[in-house]
């Protein structure tokens, strides 16, 4: 876009009134005024915290009296605070650092003595421990695991019941789907996958609870849900039933979404999703992340390589397995014998790999299902 003779200032309001207006999505009209998304950001977060006022340069001028100075800053950190009541001082420093080059950046603790002064330093309410996250060490890079769950339901103002899927990149804490679900099924839950498949692509795993429709108490706690996963191509994890720790990355960020979209719910279900759909895009592209360094989860994450076709398949296992096939009445044979595994797996092919002394692991792509003891029989995981 070709800048016409008027001020910036000007142009930065007509910028602010089109994304106001959004008739598209916020970088086609960055593309549009020729601007980063990282400006587009910080002049609509300024509108958003100073109204017009925020649009205008902020003076580069040395500051001669010391009390004027720390006056300005003082001002920029109680508005920042008003606009994210959330925030404390770490957050408020890395906006300082990444929004306001123009002002001499105060230290943690400054912030954090003006923050008190003020009357705006809150006592935390004394909460169960936050759950570590040691059991995702393995994952080190984005799109390795994708963590899933249901946020537990609420009400919204005029008595309507919300509970939200949410699916979040475990590396990068990306928020990836934040949608309030009508049901619980997995169809329901399976059209939020799809449609994050095609966006995103294909993580290499999947982690869940043990609730439905994530998992069963069936062979390899197999759900419908988790077949599907396999079938596109994602391997299916579950925590250990009873530590909620092995999932804590999503459990704490279920907590940020309490505190800045559900507390109070809005007065309708529908402004609520408007309010998740706008939190998806300040969490990711706006919210300084302390895990990441005070850096946000989109100047990290990068969508998978691994492209979703739409298809599903079959797993497929090398040449060190046997293949057998489960009949309609949920047995395989092996070595003269039938053994019952599931009925839920009918017609699909189970990856069978030889132990030691007569015992034998029935797998279903990556998942292991049981044994089979050929003096004992089957025995479930």
């Amino acid at each position: 876009m070709v800048w016409k003779e008027v001020s910036m200032e000007e142009q930065k309001l007509e910028f602010i009134n089109e994304v106001l207006r959004r008739p598209t999505s916020f970088i086609e009209i960055c593309n549009k005024f020729g601007i980063s998304r990282k400006t587009g950001y910080k002049w609509y977060n300024r509108f958003l915290e100073f109204g017009k006022e925020g649009l205008k340069d902020l003076s580069r001028a040395p500051h001669h009296h010391p009390n004027e100075m720390e006056s300005s800053t003082i001002e920029v950190i109680l508005l920042i605070k008003k606009n994210f009541p959330f925030w404390g001082p770490r957050k408020i420093h890395a906006r300082l650092k990444s929004h306001y080059l123009e002002i001499e950046l105060p230290s943690k603790s400054t912030i954090e003595n003006i923050l008190k002064k003020n009357n705006l330093v809150f006592q935390r309410v004394t909460r169960r421990k936050v759950p570590e996250t040691n059991p995702l060490s393995h994952c080190n890079a984005v799109n390795d695991i994708w963590c899933y769950d249901f946020k537990g339901w609420f009400l919204t103002g005029d008595g309507k019941k919300c509970e939200p899927l949410t699916i979040t990149d475990a590396h990068s804490r990306y928020l990836l789907k934040c949608v309030s679900m009508k049901n619980k099924t997995t169809q329901s839950v399976w059209s939020v996958f799809d449609y994050a498949f095609k966006e995103y692509g294909l993580p290499l795993k999947a982690r869940s609870d043990n609730g439905p429709p994530f998992a069963t108490v069936g062979v390899g706690r197999l759900s419908k849900l988790s077949i599907l996963l396999i079938k596109a191509g994602v391997a299916p994890e579950w925590i250990t039933p009873g530590k909620p720790q092995e999932n804590g990355r999503h459990e704490r960020f279920h907590l940020t979404l309490k505190q800045e979209t559900a507390n109070p719910p809005a007065q309708t279900l529908a402004a609520q999703e408007r309010l998740f759909r706008d939190f998806k895009d300040y969490y990711n592209n706006d919210r300084p992340h302390e895990a990441l360094g005070q850096n946000t989860p989109s100047s990290i994450y990068v969508t998978s390589n691994r492209r979703w076709d739409g298809k599903l398949r079959s797993p497929e296992y090398d040449d060190h397995y046997e293949k057998r096939k489960v009949m309609k009445c949920g047995c395989i044979s092996w070595l003269g014998k039938n053994h019952f595994i599931s009925e839920a797996l009918y017609g699909e092919y189970f990856g069978i790999l030889a132990q030691e002394n007569g015992v034998y692991n029935i797998h279903y792509g990556n998942v292991l299902l049981g044994i089979i003891d050929l003096r004992k029989g089957f025995k479930k995981r």
